[in-house]
């Protein structure tokens, strides 16, 4: 084997698969990337066993081959070399050979043939659409995806194709986040749940274009396709939240805010309720709602901290508390100027909503606070 490539190229080709490959393994086989040729064309390939991701660039191909070199001993070697054409070759000891201007590394190599193959997928559902808008609706939802493995259905997002309507959706137990978007093409209703990781790393890869990507379903693995670039991924089992069911219909206090600057309130009080004096304790906020004004506070061992925004609000006077983080979180997702906060009683959910945008939604469940 042996080929040149830029350096530009390859690098854009390793940071793409370089997240599938396995970090903690028995099989130093899957802590490498698979790197084959063919005719012009290179193609990375890394998989550990649960998200699999396949790469495939220009290079100048002066020998066909394949080869498995340790992912990130080659990443940083490419990463820190001259802005210039790179050459790498298959030398006589089958080492890997990486030159570029003054600069030769040497690499020991895997035997190809023992690099496991990727899942061959039988889609059974498909949807296409525009990679912008992918990246937009995994951003406005992966932060509400569990991190608690003994729930691992809640460590993925639902998504559900309903009367070509796509809805992405996120719960840990505590929040709720959902954004929705009409399809162009007619598709069959399905839902399958996709890994968070999966996600993120889907998120990383594809480009904020209205280049399309196509999502196809199979019973228990999921594939992502672009021009020069496939994942694929194996699904999570289990029954997702109903959680039509849960959103409330009804409101009995609403508040119109400026985004920002609420957003900048909850930024400042965090500091005093995620004190690191005692990052052991979570301190919750307390949302005072009168008339006009919201009156955000927090006190603990360490101080505390009181912000008052002025605001336009309908129904009740109210006070309720929250973690702040996740108020936080459903904030920096929104990009519109305003949000509706909605509430009923001080132990019932609130709903965080763009007032321009009725695609997008976030609930959270409130914190009881001490007398």
């Amino acid at each position: 084997m042996k080929f040149i490539c830029e350096k530009e190229k390859i690098l854009k080709g390793i940071n793409s698969v370089i997240n599938g490959v396995a970090s903690k393994t028995t099989m130093p086989i899957l802590e490498g990337i698979l790197i084959q040729t063919n005719e012009n064309e290179l193609k990375l390939t890394s998989y550990d066993l649960e998200i699999g991701i396949e790469y495939i660039l220009e290079a100048k191909i002066e020998e066909q081959g394949n080869t498995v070199v340790n992912a990130v001993m080659f990443s940083e070697i490419i990463k820190r070399l001259p802005e210039t054409d790179i050459k790498i070759a298959i030398n006589e000891n089958n080492l890997l050979e990486i030159e570029c201007g003054g600069s030769l590394y040497k690499l020991a190599t895997m035997n190809p043939d023992e690099f496991p193959e990727l899942p061959k997928i039988n889609i059974d559902n498909s949807i296409e659409i525009e990679q912008t808008t992918l990246k937009n609706m995994i951003r406005k939802t992966i932060f509400a995806v569990s991190t608690e493995e003994n729930r691992p259905i809640f460590t993925g997002c639902l998504f559900e194709v309903e009367d070509n309507k796509l809805n992405v959706v996120a719960v840990d137990g505590y929040r709720l986040a959902i954004k929705n978007k009409n399809i162009d093409k007619i598709s069959n209703n399905f839902s399958s749940v996709i890994p968070g990781k999966t996600l993120n790393e889907v998120n990383k890869i594809i480009s904020d274009s209205f280049d399309t990507i196509k999502i196809g379903i199979s019973r228990n693995q999921a594939l992502f396709e672009m021009e020069n670039c496939k994942i694929v991924t194996r699904l999570l089992d289990g029954e997702f939240l109903k959680y039509s069911n849960s959103i409330p219909q009804n409101w009995e206090t609403r508040v119109k805010v400026n985004k920002n600057n609420i957003q900048n309130c909850f930024e400042r009080i965090l500091l005093i309720s995620s004190s690191s004096i005692e990052k052991e304790k979570k301190y919750p906020v307390k949302i005072n709602i009168e008339v006009g004004k919201v009156t955000i506070s927090c006190a603990n061992q360490t101080g505390d901290a009181k912000e008052e925004i002025y605001v336009e609000t309908e129904g009740k006077e109210l006070e309720i508390g929250f973690n702040p983080r996740f108020f936080l979180d459903a904030l920096k997702a929104i990009d519109d100027e305003e949000v509706y906060i909605e509430f009923g009683t001080n132990r019932s959910p609130c709903i965080i909503k763009p007032v321009g945008d009725g695609d997008y939604l976030y609930m959270i469940l409130p914190i009881k606070m001490k007398e």
